[in-house]
Parts: structure tokens; sequence; C-alpha cells
């Protein structure tokens, strides 16, 4: 599966593009500023339905335009094109697409078009909160296990009525535990599940993450991802009953599975505390090259990779490592951006990997270059 025809309208700073892709690798060169990234992130919502960087969708809309457009076309071995497609108009509510028709809930789309994005932003896995890092595992399990997306929605709809009913007693200083006992409930129907699939998720994913980080890093360093919960502890109903006065006190919900956590560490010491800049470039491209690997083993298919300008704090050394590995026939579709053009065409000089490469120039796209390759 990958993306073979994309169009944009008024997405961010593109006015219009048309662009007919490699099913390899296409590299995206031009100034910061210029747009590349937001040709990454129209892919993106092609498959998670909103953009990478978590901004509303009519915050997307260019500049005096009324609305966005993002249509895809994506091509398979055994079946025909499929058609996706998002609208967002200014005075309306987003529209989302499949086959020309309408989804009734958007995450019924998730997982059909599985899609891993490496961003500079990803170092705030290591160095931000925790919800980054459990956004991270749901994102990911979540797109081959629609039961565990259901069971996260729910778990999380209960958790928000549950912190306004705690508002709720603190503004009129009352309070009705039995009434209270009913979102604890609902937490605890779903958070076991939660839970389970978080561990067991990890066990699978961390022999794969430290078999692609020996590789990025030439094995210089050991690495260690550490799930932490406090329903390793307990079940959710005991921690809730133990924490009632602090989440009364507070007016929010103390404990849960919206508190869990992963501890990254190198060497047995925290990545955030003593790794370098280059070790933790390496450590968070080896976490999205085993989020590619595990969702490709467990849905049978190569999911569309997103490498949005990696190459910076890497040496030239790593940096085409990095690109023979992605572009071997292991992996699908890859598309990357850099500001160098210089550098991106003498990556594929003496390759046989099949690419094109675009120049992005305040958001208009051509492109300039490629090979069909033998890959």
């Amino acid at each position: 599966m990958y993306l073979n025809e994309l169009k944009l309208t008024n997405f961010k700073n593109c006015e219009t593009a048309h662009l007919l892709l490699s099913e390899k690798v296409n590299c995206f060169v031009g100034l910061n500023g210029a747009g590349k990234t937001n040709i990454l992130d129209s892919i993106y919502y092609l498959s998670f339905c909103k953009s990478f960087f978590g901004a509303a969708d009519k915050l997307n809309i260019r500049h005096e335009q009324d609305f966005f457009a993002i249509h895809g076309t994506y091509r398979h071995e055994a079946k025909d094109d499929e058609q996706v497609s998002c609208v967002q108009k200014r005075d309306a509510k987003k529209s989302f697409r499949f086959n020309k028709k309408e989804y009734d809930r958007l995450s019924d789309h998730i997982g059909r078009f599985p899609l891993v994005m490496i961003s500079p932003y990803d170092r705030d896995l290591i160095n931000e909160g925790s919800d980054l890092r459990r956004k991270f595992i749901d994102g990911v399990i979540s797109q081959f296990d629609p039961l565990y997306l259901n069971a996260l929605l729910k778990y999380n709809r209960a958790l928000l009525q549950r912190n306004m009913q705690l508002k709720q007693f603190a503004e009129t200083r009352t309070f009705d535990r039995e009434l209270l006992r009913l979102w604890d409930d609902q937490l605890a129907a779903n958070a076991d599940d939660i839970h389970q699939k978080r561990r067991h998720f990890l066990e699978d994913f961390l022999p794969i993450f430290q078999h692609y980080f020996e590789i990025v890093s030439g094995g210089a360093e050991k690495v260690n991802i550490v799930y932490q919960s406090r329903m390793d502890e307990m079940p959710l109903h005991k921690l809730l009953e133990n924490s009632l006065q602090q989440d009364r006190y507070s007016g929010y919900t103390n404990v849960g599975i919206h508190k869990d956590d992963l501890d990254f560490a190198l060497d047995g010491h925290p990545l955030k505390r003593f790794g370098s800049q280059g070790q933790q470039k390496s450590f968070v491209v080896s976490i999205r090259l085993a989020q590619f690997e595990f969702n490709f083993q467990k849905i049978g298919y190569k999911p569309i990779l997103l490498l949005d300008d990696i190459f910076d704090k890497l040496d030239d050394e790593r940096v085409m490592k990095l690109v023979r590995l992605v572009g071997d026939e292991h992996f699908g579709q890859v598309f990357i951006t850099d500001t160098q053009r210089n550098r991106v065409e003498k990556l594929f000089e003496n390759t046989t990997i099949s690419h094109k490469i675009f120049e992005v120039e305040k958001g208009q796209v051509k492109e300039i270059g490629g090979s069909d390759g033998l890959l």
C-alpha cells in the first residue's frame, strides 16, 4: 500500500499542489519555513484525521481563504485504488470521506492507512511531560487494536465527567459518594484492559526498539524503556478509594491509567539527564522505526514512514546508514524533508533506491529530480 497521488488546496501556506509520488522514497527540499513539513502533515491528516501538531483544524486553512482540502489516492497490489479526502470550511464541521463516503465516527478510520512520523518534536517525548509518552503508546496500540481505542475513549469520557463532578462538589461544598462511584465504576471497567495491553505492548516492543537503536547508534550503548503504572500495585478501585480525600481537595482525579508514564534509560541512567543531543536523537528515531516494525508485524503490510528534518544532529555516516535502512525493501513508502538539496541528491548518487525529489518554495511544490531505481 502506498500514496500514489496527493492534491492540496489552501492547506496552511500551500495554495494548490498536485503530486504524483514515488512508491518508495519522496524527498522535499527547501528552506526553513518553505512548507516542507506542511506536505508531510497533510499526509498525516489522511491517516489520523487531524494534524500531527495538534492545531485546531480551522487554523490550518490558508490565510484569508474559506476552506482547505486534502485528497489522497492510495494504491494496493491486490485491490482497487482507494480515495481519502478531508475538507474543512471555516463555518462548517470537518468532512472526512473514504471512497466518497462520509464517516459516522472518525475513530473508524484510524488504522486503515497506518503511518509513522519521525519529527524534531519527538525529542519532547524525552524532555516534556508524561502525557506525550502516553500519547505515543496509545497511538501505536490504537492503530492495530480498535478495542483498545474504544476502551481509551470510554475511559477519557468517564474521567472528564468525574473531574467535572469533583469540581462541582468543591464549588457547591457538597459531596455524594455514590454519585462519584458511578464514574469510578466506568473508569475501572476500562482501566484494567488498557493497563494490561500497554504492558503487553511494551514487552513485545522493547526488543524491536533495542534492535533498531543498535543499528542507528552502532551498538555503543544499551537502552531500556520501563512502563510505570500504579495499577501494578493494586486495582484502580482501590487506588481511587485511597486517593479520595486528595481528589476532593484538588478537584480532579489523581490516580489512574491517565497518570502512567514511560521511563527512558541509557546505560542504566535517565536519558533526559545523561543523554547527549545525538544520543537522544538516535533514541527517538529508533523508537519510531520500532513503531514501524511493530505495526508491520501486527497488520501484515508496511506503514507509510514520514521523516521530517531528522538529519540534524546526526553525522554523515548515520545519515547515510539511515537512508539506506529505510530505502531497503523491508520498508515501504518513505517521505523525507531536508533543507539541503545537495545533501539529498548526494545521498542517492550511488544507490539504486527508487525516489523522487520535490522542491518547496513559499508553499509551491515542483518535482526536480529522481530515478526509478531497482527496488
